[in-house]
């Protein structure tokens, strides 16, 4: 079976004219349902087919797509439904065949888009009152039992045969990828004893069992199901807090352009250099007039600024991930007014309670963290230009340096940085905390700093208070650039991997940070360890007829 990473095409994460080949949705008033109905002959790519409802990277597309058009073109949908259309069978989980043959870097990849997209509909549910429900009509294993836990309810047909299972370890010789693990302790609350005989069970558990251990939360046999189902889903919808009757806006198709030297859009541009294995992400501000009030922002729709190029940011995120594996080092530059962008941050934090500007905020907190997460690591460079001020300041914080030139405060083309209310909590990293209060943890340095908030900050005021990393004088600046970037790309990408997933998230773990900082990096170790990939791996020859051979040493 040839490699997926083998084919030159680049991979996108559009859904074409909106086609979906792998899921239904129907909204009834307050409550969505989404039912997952797996065209197996339609794989994302040749070589498998995805039976029983099991799914690969293109069927998370295609969820990521419904998900993100719930929130912005059906904002009155208070309640998701997450259900199978096919006769007792939610989902088989990952496809086990297309992961076998997949390269170590599509499976990393994988796992990460797939846990992103689960914690989003977390993070919906947390912050915007978007609830979900897994109604589970059928046998739930593996990746799909942890997409049911990442729902607010899950619910079980008893019928004497569905079970929910997390196979991965007998089976397979790996772990559940996507956040199993961590749920069902952290989340879920199953006591270790339960969830280490569970995890280790390949036929799962049913009915009462399941409900009594904690792995779902109510069961019915399927003549009442729906009726449960329907009751749970208006219950959830009554007490969101998300308004009724709004209209919603579109979502169209991102405007990017693709050639050899990167991806182009509006707001983002990002430029490789595959000599020295960069990529250069530049982000324009606002530029023009503004809107200043709901209905102004509701009719710029999808191209008001924030919302555009959050959008933008984060394709260009994902397609980095997948495309362009050997770019390890990503450069943040920006442009613009620091004063428009202040300003457009202001009309956000005025109208934060309207439905569209608060999902707007919500794209942008998922963004920053789908950076976060990246296997890349990340510079900020603050020149003459720039507007990194407010919530493009979270860019300089997200980055694992900064620099910033240093010029004499009264050259009027000295770069500047600002801070607002953005960076003090409205976009929380997968740890919850704000990147402001993770680098300057002393109180005091955090209130120097708030006395700053909304006016522009030198170079040497902002290395003063911690805003920045380095500040390299118009001599030296092009010099430490460039040793900066030399020295970086020249360690090891794996060590800096392992590295940068353990800095970035200090402080007390949260569910995220212990799916991105501790599972990612060992699910990243197991899958080229020969028990699971290895020519007699349990991975690799699974459905094969034949056993794996493991080696037993304990490293």
């Amino acid at each position: 079976m040839p490699d997926l990473q083998e084919a030159q095409e680049v991979i996108t994460f559009d859904v074409p004219g909106g086609h979906y080949r792998h899921w239904r949705m129907s909204i009834d008033g307050r409550v969505a349902t989404l039912a997952m109905d797996v065209n197996e002959e339609c794989p994302l790519k040749p070589g498998y087919k995805l039976k029983l409802n099991s799914y690969d990277l293109g069927v998370d597309i295609e969820l990521h797509d419904l998900l993100q058009r719930i929130r912005f073109e059906h904002p009155e949908v208070a309640c998701v439904v997450l259900t199978s259309a096919k006769e007792r069978m939610f989902c088989a989980g990952a496809n086990i065949y297309m992961l076998g043959s997949s390269s170590h870097a599509w499976k990393v990849n994988f796992c990460k888009f797939t846990n992103e997209t689960r914690n989003g509909m977390e993070d919906s549910s947390h912050h915007d009152g978007l609830h979900f429900i897994a109604a589970l009509n059928g046998t739930t294993a593996g990746g799909g039992y942890e997409l049911a836990l990442a729902c607010d309810e899950i619910l079980l047909v008893d019928d004497r045969s569905s079970a929910v299972s997390l196979p991965e370890v007998p089976l397979l010789g790996v772990l559940p990828g996507t956040g199993g693990l961590t749920r069902v302790v952290d989340k879920r609350k199953v006591r270790r004893d339960l969830a280490d005989a569970f995890c280790t069970n390949p036929d799962g558990v049913k009915g009462e069992r399941a409900k009594q251990w904690g792995l779902v939360d109510e069961i019915a046999p399927p003549a009442s199901f729906q009726d449960l189902v329907r009751d749970r889903a208006g219950a959830l919808a009554r007490e969101s807090p998300r308004p009724a009757n709004v209209k919603g806006i579109q979502l169209t198709t991102l405007d990017r352009r693709i050639d050899n030297l990167g991806y182009h859009y509006k707001y983002v541009d990002v430029q490789f250099d595959r000599a020295i294995r960069t990529a250069t992400i530049t982000i324009r501000g606002p530029e023009g007039l503004q809107p200043k009030e709901p209905g102004a922002i509701h009719a710029e729709g999808d191209q008001w600024w924030p919302l555009r190029m959050a959008r933008e940011l984060d394709d260009a995120i994902l397609m980095l991930r997948v495309n362009e594996l050997e770019l390890g080092l990503l450069l943040f530059k920006t442009l613009g007014s620091i004063d428009a962008v202040l300003a457009s941050d202001e009309v956000m934090l005025e109208h934060r309670n309207d439905w569209l500007v608060r999902e707007t905020i919500a794209m942008l907190r998922r963004t920053l963290a789908r950076l976060e997460v990246s296997a890349r690591s990340m510079y900020a460079l603050i020149e003459p230009g720039s507007c990194f001020a407010g919530m493009l300041y979270e860019l300089v914080v997200a980055s694992d340096r900064s620099y910033m030139l240093a010029v004499p405060k009264d050259d009027g083309e000295a770069p500047k940085i600002a801070v607002n209310v953005f960076n003090f909590g409205l976009l929380p990293a997968v740890n919850n905390l704000s990147r402001l209060e993770v680098r300057c943890s002393r109180a005091r340095a955090r209130a120097a700093i708030m006395e700053r908030m909304g006016r522009p900050i030198s170079t040497e005021d902002a290395l003063k208070l911690g805003l920045v990393t380095f500040a390299p004088d118009e001599l030296d600046w092009q010099d430490e650039i460039r040793i900066a970037i030399e020295e970086r790309v020249s360690l090891s990408p794996d060590a800096l991997t392992g590295m940068e997933a353990s800095l970035r998230f200090p402080g007390p773990e949260t569910v995220g940070s212990k799916i991105f900082g501790r599972l990612s990096a060992w699910q990243n170790w197991v899958f080229i360890r020969p028990n699971s990939t290895g020519e007699h791996g349990a991975l690799k020859l699974f459905g094969s007829g034949s056993k794996a051979k493991f080696t037993w040493e304990r490293v």
